[in-house]
């Protein structure tokens, strides 16, 4: 959580979207790190105007660089430090630095470095390594994430319900961390017929039909992790430890990964932490579907416009095995909702429970005007281009799984948002409100 919206803090996101795209997205929980994708080196042949719009709402330099399907024509190596600094009410106010080095080792890898201390005696350290490929077919991804949070405000036991209050928070010192390696092995079906690994990073992608055998990126993959959070002075009733894998079949048939216009995504993902190393076992599953829709463009106004819908569902399987429901994750391993990515208008892992069904909606939207690349410091930068968004999230928790209980008395969430692409990452910066409080927030990444 980043604390209620308050004109300082607006002031120091500004600063952090400045910082590119690191500043606040260690002090969710909740962590979903960028992938960086090696980009294309090609010499630009446009005006000299780089920051010119196209008729499509991408500069001409993106457009270039898609007319060679983003291909690495060059091994090179770059390497960016960014230092930032953000106030929150919950972590205080903090500096740090961030450091990205693409080509790390292969030509589309990267590895990503950050970290950061407040003066409330919080840090966060993580170190990421993206895209790299073990064979024609198999990539993998690994992270690891430490942090401490002094005087943070944790939502626990019944207190996560969909009918709890929002001050049932305690307010304690906390320890996490996480440990994972993703390996991902591209099927050979649609675009990984050829060129498989390369089809499993590149960002932008041609949609050729509307099933996996015709169209898209499928994957299989299986992320062992390790998972640790430990709360001082409180006797909490879960594990401090937890660790599995998480086995997953994705379809990707977006025609971009971070700019999307036309196209869908399905996951499906299934969990299993085995006794051996936890006190129990315990499972989940989650199905996850994103369908985008181009509705064109707005006069001289906006230059694209895309309707995007995501729907979200997840269940635990070994809720009620045993005599007193034992087999059942730690809230911080388990189905949750609020934070960065469903239920944005509240904390991250706010409501947790057995059961949990999201729709989110979103109107993106291009405008014609595109002044970043123009701006002092983002001039620094390759900024093809910005979107406008508004958005809805309405979903809930059970402790059960019935669609009639998980459609009554949904939460809502709604907001607005701002983001960007700098050096092939997408910084989003969002405003959100929910019955509780209202929250702004610096991220990265699409939301769906």
């Amino acid at each position: 959580m980043l604390g209620r919206f308050t004109p300082r803090l607006i002031l120091n996101a500004c600063l952090g979207l400045l910082g590119l795209y690191t500043t606040q997205v260690f002090s969710e929980p909740d962590i979903k790190l960028p992938q960086p994708t090696q980009e294309a080196r090609v010499t630009d042949t446009s005006s000299s105007d780089k920051g010119a719009m196209s008729d499509k709402g991408a500069t001409d330099e993106e457009n270039t660089n898609n007319t060679k399907d983003e291909q690495i024509d060059s091994w090179y190596s770059d390497f960016k430090v960014v230092p930032f600094g953000f106030v929150s009410d919950s972590i205080g106010n903090s500096i740090g630095a961030a450091g990205l080095l693409k080509g790390a080792g292969q030509p589309q890898a990267a590895l990503l470095g950050t970290g950061f201390v407040s003066d409330k005696g919080s840090y966060v350290s993580y170190l990421g390594g993206y895209n790299y490929q073990l064979s024609e077919r198999w990539l993998v991804d690994a992270d690891a994430y430490l942090a401490q949070f002094k005087d943070y405000n944790y939502y626990l036991g019944a207190a996560t319900s969909n009918d709890s209050e929002f001050d049932d928070y305690i307010e304690t010192d906390g320890r996490e961390s996480r440990l994972q390696a993703k390996f991902r092995y591209v099927l050979p079906l649609g675009l990984g017929k050829e060129k498989a690994a390369q089809a499993g990073y590149a960002p932008r992608r041609e949609i050729t039909g509307m099933t996996p055998w015709d169209s898209g990126v499928t994957t299989l993959g299986i992320t062992p992790f390790y998972k640790t959070r430990k709360l001082d002075d409180i006797s909490v009733d879960e594990a401090e430890s937890t660790w599995g894998a998480i086995f997953s079949l994705d379809w990707d048939n977006r025609d971009s990964t971070r700019n999307t216009t036309r196209g869908s995504h399905t996951i499906f993902n299934y969990t299993y932490a085995p006794e051996l190393g936890n006190d129990e076992s315990w499972s989940t599953w989650e199905f996850q579907n994103s369908q985008y829709f181009d509705i064109g463009s707005l006069g001289n106004l906006f230059n694209k416009q895309v309707i995007a819908f995501d729907f979200y569902t997840a269940g635990t399987p070994s809720w009620n095995q045993g005599d007193n429901g034992e087999h059942r994750p730690p809230e911080y391993a388990g189905v949750r909702l609020g934070g960065l990515y469903r239920q944005r208008g509240f904390s991250s892992g706010r409501f947790t429970g057995q059961a949990a069904i999201n729709y989110s909606l979103e109107y993106r939207v291009m405008p014609d005007w595109q002044p970043l690349q123009h701006w002092p410091v983002f001039d620094w930068y390759n900024v093809p281009w910005w979107q406008w968004v508004l958005f809805t999230d309405v979903g809930r928790v059970a402790d059960d799984y019935d669609l009639s209980e998980l459609h009554d008395d949904m939460q809502v969430s709604y907001g607005g948002a701002v983001r960007f692409q700098v050096e092939g990452v997408v910084v989003r910066a969002e405003m959100a409100w929910g019955d509780e409080e209202s929250l702004f927030r610096v991220m990265v990444n699409q939301p769906f």
